[in-house]
């Protein structure tokens, strides 16, 4: 019954006029679970221009829910709202090129959120700072991007600093949390002197705060999607988990994430001061982001065994 109840009340709303639909109208679908319907009304929005219907139908596309798994389609409408300044989109097209070895972009719209003080953008940008994966190493920079995640309840950040606090000298933390305050007050400052916009519509959450949890210890988190976990004994590649000051706190997080791993082995990998958590093997970089993808909000990205 209360499926038929549903494809009545989907029925009705498919036979509205175009404009009578809205972002909102398909996130209801969404979460009733009509994601068919859901895409139905987000597509013709987002060919349209709209930011907010461009985003969720790349986390459909993402997800594969509503319409078949394509990340090349995910990106293309994920890139179309993140050039329209949706910073959500922004973070998440961020994180789905960095899985997919793309860093150079992947930091390109992660700045560009960062900026604009998204804190899984801030802590994803904060860890390649200190480790130093695809830029130049800066741990002071790196505290400041950290603790501004961890200053917003980002718990992958919260516990990214507490790591960082272990290894990292005092004044370095007071240069990061001094550069961290700078940066707010630059961006306060930025905001006040900008022209109000004009007042919204409705609001219009987004599925992915539905099917994803928000947000980045080690760069390259992404969101979680229902693929099934993929089985391998054998293979060059790895997931990475994030780089510690203690292995101790390295084990720790295996410990907590082992459930989600289907049995992998941990690689607690020495680097300088820090040990990174690596976790595999894969066979192929796809399973290994596949894997992360499932970790969601736990950072994390493939990396080749070495």
């Amino acid at each position: 019954m209360r499926k038929l109840l549903l494809g009545l009340m989907i029925g009705a709303a498919a036979a509205l006029p175009a404009h009578a639909q809205s972002v909102r109208a398909g996130i209801e679908a969404w979460q009733k679970g009509d994601t068919a319907g859901a895409v139905a009304i987000w597509r013709p929005l987002a060919e349209k221009g709209d930011a907010d219907a461009a985003f969720n139908l790349g986390q459909a596309y993402r997800l594969g829910r509503g319409v078949t798994l394509d990340l090349a389609q995910a990106q293309n409408w994920l890139d179309r709202a993140a050039r329209k300044g949706h910073v959500d989109a922004q973070t998440t097209l961020g994180l789905l090129l960095f899985q997919n070895g793309n860093e150079v972009a992947a930091m390109r719209w992660l700045n560009g959120a960062a900026e604009a003080g998204e804190p899984r953008a801030l802590l994803m940008i904060g860890t390649a700072l200190y480790n130093g994966d695809g830029v130049a190493r800066d741990p002071v920079k790196a505290y400041a991007y950290v603790s501004r995640a961890a200053a917003q309840g980002l718990a992958p950040a919260k516990a990214t600093l507490a790591d960082m606090d272990s290894v990292m000298p005092l004044e370095q933390r007071q240069e990061g949390v001094a550069l961290a305050q700078s940066m707010l007050n630059r961006r306060l400052a930025s905001e006040s002197k900008a022209p109000s916009p004009p007042k919204p519509p409705a609001a219009k959450p987004a599925p992915a705060k539905v099917a994803q949890a928000k947000p980045p210890a080690s760069p390259k988190p992404t969101s979680a999607a229902p693929a099934k976990p993929v089985a391998a004994t054998t293979g060059r590649w790895r997931v990475q988990l994030g780089a510690f000051g203690q292995r101790k706190a390295a084990e720790s997080l295996f410990a907590k994430l082992g459930t989600k791993l289907s049995g992998k082995q941990a690689y607690y990998v020495p680097a300088g001061a820090v040990v990174r958590l690596q976790v595999g093997p894969y066979e192929s970089r796809t399973a290994a982001s596949t894997a992360c993808g499932r970790l969601a909000p736990q950072p994390c990205f493939p990396v080749e065994a070495r």
